[in-house]
This record gives C-alpha cells, sequence and structure tokens, in this order.
C-alpha cells in the first residue's frame, strides 16, 4: 500500500506542467524515503531526476517499494481537475495497475477521486555521481527564464561561459547576435533576488537552446535555479521542489563547439 498526502497541490500540479513537455512517460519509483522519478526526454537528449522526500509530505506511507508507471499528459489532464487550494492524496495498493488521486477542497466541502491507468515501462536507474562543478550559479528563476526566452528568438545554441567576470549567455543567428551577462550579486535584500557565482575555474559550454527553454517551465516551483558546469560534462540545471525535494535536469554540451567554448573561456 502507498499513500501520500500533500496540503499545498499546486506544487504537483506545476511540477507535473513542468515536466509533461520534456518527458512523456516515466517510472515513479516509490520507497519509504519518498518518491523519485528518473527519465529521458523522448529523443533521448536530456534526463530529469525528480526526488521527493517523504518528510516533505504531511502524510507518507509505504509498506513495500514499488514502481509505478505514468503518462504525464495523462496526469497533467487529472490534475488540471484540482483547485490550487485542493488537498491531494495519492493511493495505491501494492501491484496495482492504477494510482487513485483525491482531490479535497480546503473546506472539505469538495471532493472529487480519480483513477490514472498505470503503465508497464522499461527503464534502468541510471547511477548519477556527485560531483565537483567548475561554476555553481544560484540566480532567480525569472531570470534564466528570461534570458534563454529571448535567446531561443535570436538562435538555436547558446554559449554559457563563467568567469570571474560574471556569467554569459551568447548565441547568433540569422537575426544577428546577443550576449547577455550576469554579475555577481548579493544587494538586493530578499535572497531570492540574488544572483551568486561561485567559481573555481572559468569554464565555456554549448547547449542547445530548445532543451535550456524547456526546462524554465519548472519556473514556478521555485524563485531560484541553480546552473552547474563543469567541462565536457551536462549542465545541472536544479530547482526546488516546495518543502519536497528538488528536481534537475541534465543537459549535455555540443561539442563541435568546444574549441570555440574554450577559446572564450581563456580570453
Amino acid at each position: 500500500m502507498f499513500e501520500a498526502r500533500i496540503t499545498q497541490g499546486s506544487v504537483l500540479k506545476k511540477l507535473v506542467e513542468a515536466l509533461k513537455e520534456l518527458v512523456t512517460e516515466g517510472n515513479f519509483d516509490v520507497s519509504s524515503t519518498g518518491l523519485q522519478l528518473q527519465a529521458m526526454d523522448s529523443s533521448h537528449v536530456c534526463l530529469v531526476s525528480l526526488t521527493l522526500r517523504e518528510d516533505g509530505f504531511d502524510h507518507f506511507r509505504c509498506d513495500r517499494n514499488m514502481s509505478m508507471g505514468i503518462h504525464f499528459q495523462n496526469l497533467s489532464k487529472i490534475l488540471k481537475c484540482a483547485g490550487n487550494e485542493d488537498t491531494i492524496t495519492l493511493k495505491a495498493e501494492d501491484n496495482a495497475d492504477q494510482l487513485t488521486l483525491m482531490f479535497e477542497s480546503s473546506n472539505q466541502d469538495r471532493i472529487s477521486d480519480f483513477d490514472l491507468k498505470l503503465m508497464s515501462i522499461e527503464s534502468e536507474h541510471l547511477g548519477i555521481p556527485d560531483q565537483d562543478y567548475s561554476a555553481e550559479i544560484k540566480m532567480p528563476s525569472s531570470e534564466y527564464q528570461r534570458i534563454v526566452r529571448d535567446l531561443t528568438s535570436i538562435g538555436d545554441t547558446v554559449l554559457i561561459s563563467a568567469t570571474k567576470e560574471g556569467i554569459k549567455f551568447s548565441t547568433s543567428g540569422d537575426v544577428g547576435t546577443a550576449n547577455i551577462t550576469l554579475r555577481h550579486n548579493t544587494t538586493p535584500e530578499k535572497p531570492e533576488d540574488q544572483t551568486i557565482i561561485d567559481l573555481k575555474e572559468p569554464v565555456a559550454l554549448t547547449f542547445a537552446l530548445r532543451y535550456l527553454n524547456n526546462f524554465s517551465k519548472a519556473t514556478p516551483l521555485a524563485s531560484q535555479v541553480k546552473l552547474s558546469l563543469t567541462k565536457d560534462l551536462p549542465i545541472v540545471v536544479e530547482y526546488q521542489v516546495g518543502d519536497l525535494g528538488n528536481v534537475r535536469f541534465y543537459l549535455a554540451p555540443k561539442i563541435d563547439d568546444e574549441n570555440m567554448g574554450e577559446d572564450e573561456a581563456q580570453s
């Protein structure tokens, strides 16, 4: 038996909306420590890793480890029926072929339940090693969303270079070129408005803007986003999911532009 309740139903709604464009289907792996998801996008270019800790839920019970195959567009359709203030309860029997979602309004005068058919999905769990990154940047998530959205209208790829001067996003296309630089800035009073750059060594990598733009659909989840960069390794774009845990997006760099990136970092 699995059962999890969250009073902030809007968090779950935002999370599924952020994932459904990238991930068509995936396995929710449930254990006594919480809920995890690892899934590649349909073109196998980027990886999504979601961790929701059991202590972040208002109630969590899992008698035995289980894997639930979820079709995200279908889950999204059901969650659209929940109000933002609703309490959402997820339930599944052991070896069940469906997940029950129950929505309770804040004054408990309206209760609805839906059964989502589960899928059988073959998937392997990838071990993602802990990594020391050359550069880690915490910035307002709305700023990140704006940058990748603006640059997508100019070019297809972006060169992200982190130096002691700041972090620079550069692109070029038929329209022309664009460069946006953010500097380390801790002057705003609110922590969520600050841009903090932790630089161990300069790094410059090129990525497909389409995916970085897709990742920004998680902006409603958190006021800040963290970007982690190291030469030749995927970028990690990480958002906190309320008090529940986090979602991380991994995207490999474009190798053919590698030399251009190195020149940029050294200049």
